[in-house]
């Protein structure tokens, strides 16, 4: 873990950041003031072209990064009131993330650069999404932001490529506790909702089936891990399968619902209790929820029926991929002096550990 000194609040110079988001199948644009007050944010999605493949198809995504991202980038400054002279640096994805969906990104933020002068950062994706939690989208006035997350705090970062437990003693300093040993949580949802017929994403479609599904119906394994902080959904996912098969071989109508919830409640359960463990051997004063899965109402009500720690879980809107976070990370790490070059490139597989 990096030693950064840390600043005090009131030592954090202002600054107004333009994020710039292209690590997957979100193109996305947003304008953010000292780390957390919104000026704009605007996210194009391709879930409906990608749909018909049933999950991302890299080289699609990255042809509509090209023809949307101007027009997204442009669009998020006229609704911000600003011009790029109004702007003090541009935050960009860097990575983790598809690697042509990311060029688009990092090219598009070195071209601003090379017209504006503007200073560049590359930002960790899952760093954003812990940064997410800092933006508060309630209010433009600084006077009424809501508390900010207290250190330590013990991040879940829950998403279709990861599921990471790591603790943070101040700002952009990270210790990985433990991580997936196969499918993280997200890509566990996606393939469930195939075994079982129901539409990419698999996210919201399992947590819609649950609606009216029994929880407790199935008995679906938790993989503990004990003496780990790591997490496993392999077997979770396999046992979902081993049941699918046997009633199709009995030609049994698949209970979609029941099995959906059942599933749902295996994966809450394990991020839940793990996670409360670690905030608790790590003495953490609160706990961060983040990812595109932190989305998932069984997990955050799950996070916010417990009271042993405080609990932040960013809005919806902030969950999935956007720039709203890159712009909140790209502050802190602009506020703590860093800079990067226009020979940067694209980290598809960049740990946040060596952030």
């Amino acid at each position: 873990m990096k030693k950064i000194k840390e600043l005090k609040v009131e030592e954090l110079p202002p600054g107004r950041i333009l994020g710039i988001e292209s690590s997957c199948d979100e193109t996305a644009a947003a304008v953010v003031e000292n780390g957390r007050i919104v000026l704009s944010s605007l996210v194009a999605s391709q879930v409906e072209l990608h749909a018909q493949f049933g999950g991302v198809f890299p080289e699609v995504a990255s042809r509509q990064h090209i023809r949307t991202i101007y027009t997204i980038v442009s669009e998020t400054l006229k609704r911000a009131h600003v011009d790029l002279g109004e702007i003090d640096a541009i935050a960009v994805t860097r990575g983790p993330g598809l690697p042509g969906s990311l060029v688009v990104g990092l090219n598009t933020a070195k071209g601003l650069v090379l017209g504006s002068g503007l200073p560049i950062i590359g930002v960790n994706h899952l760093e954003a999404h812990v940064y997410s939690a800092w933006v508060d989208l309630a209010t433009t006035d600084p006077a009424n932001l809501s508390p900010e997350p207290s250190f330590p705090l013990l991040a879940l970062i829950v998403s279709g490529g990861h599921t990471e437990l790591v603790l943070m003693r101040g700002h952009l300093q990270y210790e990985r506790l433990g991580a997936t040993l196969d499918d993280a949580a997200g890509e566990a949802f996606d393939k469930v909702a195939r075994l079982i017929g129901l539409s990419y994403p698999g996210g919201p479609s399992i947590e819609k089936a649950s609606e009216s599904g029994n929880p407790r119906a199935f008995h679906f394994p938790r993989a503990w891990l004990e003496d780990t902080w790591n997490f496993s959904f392999s077997g979770l996912k396999t046992a979902v399968l081993r049941e699918v098969r046997r009633m199709q071989e009995q030609t049994l109508p698949l209970p979609i619902a029941d099995l959906a919830a059942s599933f749902q409640q295996a994966v809450v359960d394990v991020l839940v209790v793990k996670t409360l463990k670690a905030a608790e051997a790590m003495e953490a004063h609160e706990i961060l929820v983040a990812g595109g899965v932190s989305a998932n109402r069984a997990l955050r009500q799950a996070f916010l029926a417990q009271e042993a720690f405080p609990v932040h879980i960013p809005p919806l809107s902030l969950c999935t991929d956007n720039a709203a976070m890159i712009a909140a990370a790209g502050y802190f790490r602009y506020a703590y002096g860093h800079r990067d070059g226009l020979d940067m490139d694209v980290l598809p597989n960049w740990p946040l550990y060596e952030v």
